[in-house]
Protein backbone atom coordinates (compact mmCIF):
# COMPACT_ATOMS: atom_id res chain seq x y z
CA UNK A 1 0.00 0.00 0.00
CA UNK A 2 1.34 4.02 -0.69
CA UNK A 3 1.20 6.50 1.53
CA UNK A 4 1.58 9.66 -0.99
CA UNK A 5 3.99 12.04 1.31
CA UNK A 6 4.34 15.33 -1.34
CA UNK A 7 3.06 15.96 -4.68
CA UNK A 8 6.50 18.15 -5.07
CA UNK A 9 7.66 16.18 -8.03
CA UNK A 10 10.85 18.22 -9.50
CA UNK A 11 13.52 18.59 -6.72
CA UNK A 12 17.46 18.41 -7.08
CA UNK A 13 19.39 17.25 -4.15
CA UNK A 14 23.02 19.05 -3.15
CA UNK A 15 26.22 17.76 -1.50
CA UNK A 16 26.41 18.98 2.16
CA UNK A 17 29.22 20.85 1.23
CA UNK A 18 29.52 24.24 -0.19
CA UNK A 19 26.31 25.03 -0.16
CA UNK A 20 25.11 28.82 -0.04
CA UNK A 21 22.72 29.12 -3.12
CA UNK A 22 19.89 30.83 -0.63
CA UNK A 23 22.26 33.56 0.02
CA UNK A 24 23.84 33.07 -3.24
CA UNK A 25 21.85 33.15 -5.73
CA UNK A 26 19.65 36.42 -4.41
CA UNK A 27 22.39 38.73 -3.46
CA UNK A 28 24.41 37.33 -6.54
CA UNK A 29 21.78 38.71 -9.06
CA UNK A 30 21.73 41.84 -7.02
CA UNK A 31 25.60 42.88 -7.27
CA UNK A 32 25.22 44.54 -10.36
CA UNK A 33 24.12 47.86 -8.60
CA UNK A 34 25.05 47.24 -4.96
CA UNK A 35 27.49 48.71 -3.15
CA UNK A 36 31.03 47.84 -2.37
CA UNK A 37 29.96 46.83 1.34
CA UNK A 38 27.40 44.31 0.23
CA UNK A 39 30.19 43.12 -2.53
CA UNK A 40 32.90 42.33 0.66
CA UNK A 41 29.75 41.12 2.72
CA UNK A 42 28.71 38.46 0.31
CA UNK A 43 32.87 37.38 -0.10
CA UNK A 44 32.94 37.18 3.47
CA UNK A 45 29.67 35.00 3.52
CA UNK A 46 31.27 33.02 0.85
CA UNK A 47 34.53 32.58 2.42
CA UNK A 48 32.61 31.23 6.15
CA UNK A 49 30.51 28.86 4.11
CA UNK A 50 33.93 27.39 2.54
CA UNK A 51 35.54 26.62 6.05
CA UNK A 52 32.65 25.98 8.53
CA UNK A 53 31.77 23.12 9.28
CA UNK A 54 27.56 22.38 9.18
CA UNK A 55 25.98 21.07 12.14
CA UNK A 56 22.51 20.25 10.33
CA UNK A 57 22.01 17.86 7.66
CA UNK A 58 19.47 20.13 5.12
CA UNK A 59 16.58 17.28 4.38
CA UNK A 60 16.22 18.15 0.52
CA UNK A 61 14.70 15.54 -0.78
CA UNK A 62 11.10 14.25 -0.66
CA UNK A 63 9.88 10.83 0.30
CA UNK A 64 6.60 10.40 -1.70
CA UNK A 65 5.91 7.22 -0.68
CA UNK A 66 6.83 3.81 0.49
CA UNK A 67 5.46 0.29 -1.08
CA UNK A 68 4.90 -2.58 0.31
CA UNK A 69 6.08 -4.55 3.71
CA UNK A 70 9.01 -4.35 5.67
CA UNK A 71 11.66 -6.74 3.67
CA UNK A 72 9.90 -6.21 0.11
CA UNK A 73 9.48 -2.07 0.04
CA UNK A 74 10.07 0.38 -2.96
CA UNK A 75 9.90 3.68 -2.22
CA UNK A 76 9.01 6.54 -4.53
CA UNK A 77 10.92 10.02 -4.52
CA UNK A 78 11.37 12.93 -6.90
CA UNK A 79 12.52 12.20 -10.21
CA UNK A 80 16.25 13.83 -10.28
CA UNK A 81 19.92 14.46 -11.48
CA UNK A 82 20.64 11.40 -8.76
CA UNK A 83 17.86 9.67 -8.17
CA UNK A 84 17.55 8.43 -11.48
CA UNK A 85 21.23 7.46 -11.62
CA UNK A 86 21.00 3.52 -11.77
CA UNK A 87 23.42 2.26 -8.87
CA UNK A 88 23.04 1.15 -5.12
CA UNK A 89 22.60 4.34 -2.60
CA UNK A 90 21.76 5.44 0.71
CA UNK A 91 18.79 7.30 2.28
CA UNK A 92 19.01 9.30 5.36
CA UNK A 93 16.01 10.46 7.15
CA UNK A 94 14.08 11.36 10.23
CA UNK A 95 16.91 13.88 10.80
CA UNK A 96 19.91 11.07 10.06
CA UNK A 97 19.12 8.92 12.57
CA UNK A 98 17.30 6.50 10.16
CA UNK A 99 19.09 5.17 6.89
CA UNK A 100 18.13 2.33 4.10
CA UNK A 101 19.68 1.06 1.40
CA UNK A 102 18.64 1.81 -1.90
CA UNK A 103 19.11 -0.51 -5.07
CA UNK A 104 18.06 -0.77 -8.60
CA UNK A 105 15.30 1.73 -10.44
CA UNK A 106 11.78 0.14 -10.68
CA UNK A 107 9.89 2.06 -12.90
CA UNK A 108 10.99 6.18 -14.04
CA UNK A 109 7.73 8.40 -15.13
CA UNK A 110 9.05 11.77 -16.21
CA UNK A 111 6.07 12.66 -17.17
CA UNK A 112 4.96 12.34 -13.40
CA UNK A 113 8.70 13.27 -12.27
CA UNK A 114 9.01 10.83 -10.01
CA UNK A 115 10.97 7.30 -9.93
CA UNK A 116 10.49 4.59 -7.77
CA UNK A 117 13.56 2.25 -6.44
CA UNK A 118 13.80 -1.37 -4.54
CA UNK A 119 14.45 -0.50 -1.27
CA UNK A 120 17.35 -3.36 0.15
CA UNK A 121 17.74 -3.00 3.43
CA UNK A 122 16.58 -0.43 6.56
CA UNK A 123 19.04 -0.61 8.68
CA UNK A 124 17.76 1.55 11.51
CA UNK A 125 14.42 3.84 11.92
CA UNK A 126 10.57 3.73 10.19
CA UNK A 127 10.99 4.58 6.56
CA UNK A 128 7.21 4.60 6.09
CA UNK A 129 6.90 7.03 8.45
CA UNK A 130 9.38 9.20 6.95
CA UNK A 131 8.62 12.44 4.86
CA UNK A 132 12.12 13.87 4.15
CA UNK A 133 15.70 12.88 3.74
CA UNK A 134 18.70 13.04 2.09
CA UNK A 135 20.59 10.97 -1.06
CA UNK A 136 24.46 9.69 -0.56
CA UNK A 137 26.89 7.56 -1.85
CA UNK A 138 27.80 5.95 1.66
CA UNK A 139 25.58 2.37 1.28
CA UNK A 140 26.80 0.67 4.48
CA UNK A 141 26.56 1.93 7.88
CA UNK A 142 29.63 0.11 9.28
CA UNK A 143 31.90 -2.51 8.55
CA UNK A 144 29.41 -4.68 10.01
CA UNK A 145 26.88 -4.55 7.85
CA UNK A 146 29.75 -5.77 5.13
CA UNK A 147 30.30 -8.79 6.72
CA UNK A 148 33.93 -7.37 7.96
CA UNK A 149 34.73 -7.86 11.78
CA UNK A 150 35.82 -4.88 12.63
CA UNK A 151 37.33 -3.18 15.70
CA UNK A 152 36.61 0.82 17.13
CA UNK A 153 40.13 2.34 17.82
CA UNK A 154 41.01 5.52 19.05
CA UNK A 155 43.90 7.78 17.50
CA UNK A 156 45.86 10.34 19.47
CA UNK A 157 44.90 13.50 17.72
CA UNK A 158 45.35 16.79 18.96
CA UNK A 159 42.27 17.50 21.44
CA UNK A 160 41.89 13.67 22.57
CA UNK A 161 41.34 11.04 20.22
CA UNK A 162 39.68 10.22 17.07
CA UNK A 163 37.55 6.86 16.55
CA UNK A 164 38.42 4.60 13.73
CA UNK A 165 37.23 0.93 12.22
CA UNK A 166 40.01 -1.28 12.11
CA UNK A 167 39.48 -4.20 9.93
CA UNK A 168 42.06 -6.43 9.90
CA UNK A 169 43.55 -8.68 6.72
CA UNK A 170 42.66 -12.37 7.21
CA UNK A 171 46.58 -12.88 7.67
CA UNK A 172 49.18 -10.21 9.60
CA UNK A 173 49.98 -7.56 7.07
CA UNK A 174 52.49 -5.29 6.89
CA UNK A 175 50.86 -3.34 4.26
CA UNK A 176 47.74 -0.87 5.46
CA UNK A 177 45.16 0.74 3.81
CA UNK A 178 44.24 4.12 5.86
CA UNK A 179 41.11 5.86 4.43
CA UNK A 180 40.18 9.35 4.32
CA UNK A 181 36.60 10.45 3.92
CA UNK A 182 35.43 13.91 2.17
CA UNK A 183 33.77 17.32 3.70
CA UNK A 184 30.45 16.77 5.34
CA UNK A 185 30.46 13.11 5.40
CA UNK A 186 31.77 10.81 7.91
CA UNK A 187 34.14 7.50 7.82
CA UNK A 188 31.06 5.44 6.15
CA UNK A 189 31.85 6.75 2.83
CA UNK A 190 35.58 5.41 2.53
CA UNK A 191 33.90 1.75 3.34
CA UNK A 192 33.54 1.24 -0.43
CA UNK A 193 37.53 0.54 -0.84
CA UNK A 194 37.42 -2.66 2.31
CA UNK A 195 36.54 -5.17 -0.73
CA UNK A 196 39.63 -4.34 -2.90
CA UNK A 197 41.59 -3.65 0.16
CA UNK A 198 40.68 -6.97 1.97
CA UNK A 199 41.31 -9.17 -1.48
CA UNK A 200 45.01 -7.52 -1.93
CA UNK A 201 45.84 -8.88 1.93
CA UNK A 202 45.63 -5.09 3.67
CA UNK A 203 44.37 -4.03 7.21
CA UNK A 204 42.60 -1.55 6.96
CA UNK A 205 41.83 1.93 9.09
CA UNK A 206 38.67 3.93 8.24
CA UNK A 207 39.23 7.49 9.94
CA UNK A 208 37.63 10.31 11.46
CA UNK A 209 39.20 13.41 11.68
CA UNK A 210 39.07 17.13 13.36
CA UNK A 211 35.47 18.48 12.51
CA UNK A 212 33.68 16.14 11.40
CA UNK A 213 31.19 14.91 13.95
CA UNK A 214 33.23 11.93 15.81
CA UNK A 215 36.81 13.46 15.66
CA UNK A 216 37.28 16.44 18.48
CA UNK A 217 37.01 19.62 16.39
CA UNK A 218 40.04 21.92 15.48
CA UNK A 219 40.56 24.54 18.06
CA UNK A 220 39.14 26.85 15.32
CA UNK A 221 36.25 24.93 14.55
CA UNK A 222 36.98 25.29 10.68
CA UNK A 223 37.96 23.21 8.24
CA UNK A 224 41.56 23.78 7.20
CA UNK A 225 40.71 21.98 3.49
CA UNK A 226 43.92 19.56 4.22
CA UNK A 227 46.37 22.36 5.13
CA UNK A 228 45.49 21.11 8.66
CA UNK A 229 43.56 17.95 8.54
CA UNK A 230 46.14 16.05 7.43
CA UNK A 231 48.42 15.99 11.32
CA UNK A 232 44.97 13.21 12.00
CA UNK A 233 46.44 11.04 9.01
CA UNK A 234 49.77 11.15 10.25
CA UNK A 235 48.89 10.36 13.59
CA UNK A 236 46.53 7.31 11.90
CA UNK A 237 49.60 6.35 10.57
CA UNK A 238 51.71 6.56 13.72
CA UNK A 239 49.24 4.16 15.05
CA UNK A 240 49.60 1.59 12.04
CA UNK A 241 53.20 1.89 12.25
CA UNK A 242 53.06 1.16 16.06
CA UNK A 243 50.65 -1.85 15.10
CA UNK A 244 52.95 -3.57 12.87
CA UNK A 245 52.37 -1.74 9.58
CA UNK A 246 55.48 -1.05 7.46
CA UNK A 247 54.02 0.90 4.69
CA UNK A 248 51.27 2.52 3.91
CA UNK A 249 48.40 2.84 0.96
CA UNK A 250 46.03 6.16 1.50
CA UNK A 251 42.98 6.06 -0.18
CA UNK A 252 41.06 9.95 -0.04
CA UNK A 253 37.70 11.00 -1.48
CA UNK A 254 36.77 14.39 -2.11
CA UNK A 255 38.47 16.73 0.44
CA UNK A 256 40.21 13.60 1.49
CA UNK A 257 41.79 13.82 -2.00
CA UNK A 258 43.64 16.97 -0.87
CA UNK A 259 43.90 15.77 3.21
CA UNK A 260 46.01 12.66 1.45
CA UNK A 261 48.02 15.12 -0.92
CA UNK A 262 49.19 17.47 2.15
CA UNK A 263 49.76 14.19 4.17
CA UNK A 264 51.66 12.91 1.55
CA UNK A 265 53.56 15.66 1.07
CA UNK A 266 54.54 17.09 4.50
CA UNK A 267 54.57 13.85 7.22
CA UNK A 268 57.28 12.76 8.75
CA UNK A 269 56.17 9.07 7.80
CA UNK A 270 55.85 9.79 3.58
CA UNK A 271 58.71 7.50 3.16
CA UNK A 272 56.34 4.66 4.35
CA UNK A 273 53.53 5.87 2.08
CA UNK A 274 53.72 3.57 -1.13
CA UNK A 275 50.47 4.48 -3.19
CA UNK A 276 47.65 7.15 -3.29
CA UNK A 277 44.15 5.93 -4.41
CA UNK A 278 41.97 9.45 -4.71
CA UNK A 279 38.39 9.65 -5.92
CA UNK A 280 36.89 12.81 -7.43
CA UNK A 281 39.59 14.52 -5.49
CA UNK A 282 40.57 18.04 -4.83
CA UNK A 283 43.39 18.74 -6.73
CA UNK A 284 43.53 22.77 -7.02
CA UNK A 285 41.07 24.22 -4.65
CA UNK A 286 41.36 27.61 -6.67
CA UNK A 287 39.76 26.46 -9.01
CA UNK A 288 36.90 24.01 -7.30
CA UNK A 289 35.99 27.26 -5.32
CA UNK A 290 35.83 29.47 -9.05
CA UNK A 291 33.61 26.91 -9.45
CA UNK A 292 31.15 26.93 -6.83
CA UNK A 293 30.86 30.82 -7.30
CA UNK A 294 29.51 30.20 -10.66
CA UNK A 295 27.63 27.03 -9.59
CA UNK A 296 25.92 29.73 -7.26
CA UNK A 297 25.40 32.45 -9.07
CA UNK A 298 28.26 34.41 -7.39
CA UNK A 299 29.98 37.35 -9.08
CA UNK A 300 33.64 35.95 -10.09
CA UNK A 301 35.49 39.09 -8.30
CA UNK A 302 33.06 38.06 -5.52
CA UNK A 303 34.46 34.33 -5.72
CA UNK A 304 38.38 36.29 -6.12
CA UNK A 305 37.70 38.00 -2.72
CA UNK A 306 36.30 35.51 -0.59
CA UNK A 307 39.34 33.09 -1.69
CA UNK A 308 41.86 36.28 -1.34
CA UNK A 309 39.83 36.37 2.76
CA UNK A 310 41.10 32.89 3.43
CA UNK A 311 44.47 33.53 2.26
CA UNK A 312 44.89 36.20 4.51
CA UNK A 313 46.45 36.59 7.69
CA UNK A 314 44.47 40.33 8.52
CA UNK A 315 41.28 38.61 7.77
CA UNK A 316 41.49 35.64 10.53
CA UNK A 317 38.61 37.53 12.86
CA UNK A 318 36.11 37.28 9.84
CA UNK A 319 36.65 33.70 8.77
CA UNK A 320 37.49 32.30 11.79
CA UNK A 321 40.25 30.78 11.07
CA UNK A 322 43.57 30.27 13.26
CA UNK A 323 45.85 30.64 10.46
CA UNK A 324 45.68 31.60 6.56
CA UNK A 325 44.92 28.68 4.21
CA UNK A 326 47.21 28.66 1.63
CA UNK A 327 45.46 27.80 -1.25
CA UNK A 328 48.43 27.82 -3.95
CA UNK A 329 50.42 25.23 -2.33
CA UNK A 330 47.47 22.81 -2.65
CA UNK A 331 47.52 23.47 -6.55
CA UNK A 332 48.86 20.07 -7.37
CA UNK A 333 48.42 21.42 -11.27
CA UNK A 334 51.41 23.71 -10.56
CA UNK A 335 53.28 21.33 -8.15
CA UNK A 336 52.41 18.28 -10.96
CA UNK A 337 56.02 17.60 -11.03
CA UNK A 338 56.65 17.61 -7.36
CA UNK A 339 54.29 14.43 -6.98
CA UNK A 340 56.09 11.11 -7.00
CA UNK A 341 54.29 8.62 -5.96
CA UNK A 342 52.02 6.17 -8.07
CA UNK A 343 48.99 7.87 -7.58
CA UNK A 344 45.55 6.19 -9.05
CA UNK A 345 42.83 8.81 -9.35
CA UNK A 346 39.11 7.59 -10.20
CA UNK A 347 36.69 9.90 -11.03
CA UNK A 348 33.55 11.24 -12.81
CA UNK A 349 33.07 12.77 -16.03
CA UNK A 350 30.17 14.65 -14.77
CA UNK A 351 30.98 15.23 -11.12
CA UNK A 352 29.07 18.29 -10.61
CA UNK A 353 30.90 19.44 -7.05
CA UNK A 354 34.53 18.91 -8.35
CA UNK A 355 35.06 18.98 -11.98
CA UNK A 356 36.81 16.45 -13.49
CA UNK A 357 39.37 18.74 -15.53
CA UNK A 358 42.11 19.15 -12.93
CA UNK A 359 42.30 15.58 -12.45
CA UNK A 360 42.62 15.20 -16.20
CA UNK A 361 45.41 18.10 -16.22
CA UNK A 362 47.30 16.22 -13.47
CA UNK A 363 47.31 13.08 -14.87
CA UNK A 364 48.24 14.70 -18.35
CA UNK A 365 50.95 16.41 -16.85
CA UNK A 366 52.26 13.84 -14.56
CA UNK A 367 51.59 10.47 -16.32
CA UNK A 368 54.78 8.58 -14.99
CA UNK A 369 52.91 8.69 -11.37
CA UNK A 370 49.79 9.70 -12.31
CA UNK A 371 46.79 7.19 -13.71
CA UNK A 372 43.39 8.40 -13.95
CA UNK A 373 40.47 6.40 -14.75
CA UNK A 374 36.79 7.91 -16.13
CA UNK A 375 33.94 6.80 -15.02
CA UNK A 376 30.38 8.17 -16.57
CA UNK A 377 27.06 9.99 -15.01
CA UNK A 378 28.23 8.61 -11.04
CA UNK A 379 28.44 12.51 -10.09
CA UNK A 380 30.62 13.68 -6.67
CA UNK A 381 31.88 10.08 -5.41
CA UNK A 382 29.91 7.76 -6.56
CA UNK A 383 31.78 5.93 -8.70
CA UNK A 384 31.40 3.03 -7.02
CA UNK A 385 27.89 3.40 -6.61
CA UNK A 386 27.26 3.51 -9.80
CA UNK A 387 29.48 0.61 -10.95
CA UNK A 388 30.95 -1.50 -8.17
CA UNK A 389 32.47 -4.00 -9.84
CA UNK A 390 34.36 -2.08 -12.41
CA UNK A 391 35.79 0.55 -9.03
CA UNK A 392 37.25 -2.34 -7.38
CA UNK A 393 38.59 -4.22 -10.12
CA UNK A 394 40.38 -0.95 -11.45
CA UNK A 395 41.56 -0.47 -7.69
CA UNK A 396 42.76 -4.32 -7.29
CA UNK A 397 44.19 -3.96 -10.18
CA UNK A 398 46.08 -1.37 -10.37
CA UNK A 399 46.83 -1.16 -6.77
CA UNK A 400 48.02 -4.89 -7.29
CA UNK A 401 50.60 -4.11 -9.66
CA UNK A 402 51.97 -1.12 -7.59
CA UNK A 403 52.81 -3.25 -4.27
CA UNK A 404 53.56 -6.55 -5.62
CA UNK A 405 55.26 -5.55 -8.84
CA UNK A 406 52.65 -7.78 -11.18
CA UNK A 407 48.66 -8.62 -11.76
CA UNK A 408 47.38 -12.21 -12.41
CA UNK A 409 45.97 -13.13 -16.07
CA UNK A 410 42.32 -11.59 -15.89
CA UNK A 411 43.27 -8.40 -13.82
CA UNK A 412 43.35 -10.34 -10.65
CA UNK A 413 45.90 -9.05 -8.28
CA UNK A 414 48.78 -11.92 -6.65
CA UNK A 415 48.47 -13.31 -3.34
CA UNK A 416 50.43 -10.67 -0.55
CA UNK A 417 51.72 -13.91 1.05
CA UNK A 418 53.14 -15.35 -1.64
CA UNK A 419 54.81 -11.76 -3.10
CA UNK A 420 55.48 -9.88 0.52
CA UNK A 421 58.40 -8.12 0.45
CA UNK A 422 60.95 -9.41 3.43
Amino acid sequence: MATTRSTAAEQRTTAPWLKWTALGVGAGAALASSAAGAVSGLAVYFARQIVTPARIRDENLDILAVVGPAGKQTVILPANDDTTVEGTYSLHFARGTGHARIGEIRSYVPREGTVERVVEKVYVGDLASATRGWWGGAVYPSPAAMGFADEEVLIPVEGGSAPAWLVRAEAPARTWAIMVHGRGASRAEALRALGPARRLGLTSLVLSYRNDGEAPSAPDGRYGLGMTEWHDVDAAIDFAVSHGARDVVLFGWSMGGAIVLQTADLSRHRQRISALVLDGPVINWIEVLAHHAELNRIPAPVGRLGQYLLASRRARRITGLAAPLDLKSMDWIARAEQLTLPTLVLHSEDDEFVPIGPSAELAARNPAFVTLERFHRARHTKEWNVDPEQWEAVVERWLGGRLFGRTLPGGKAPDPEATALP
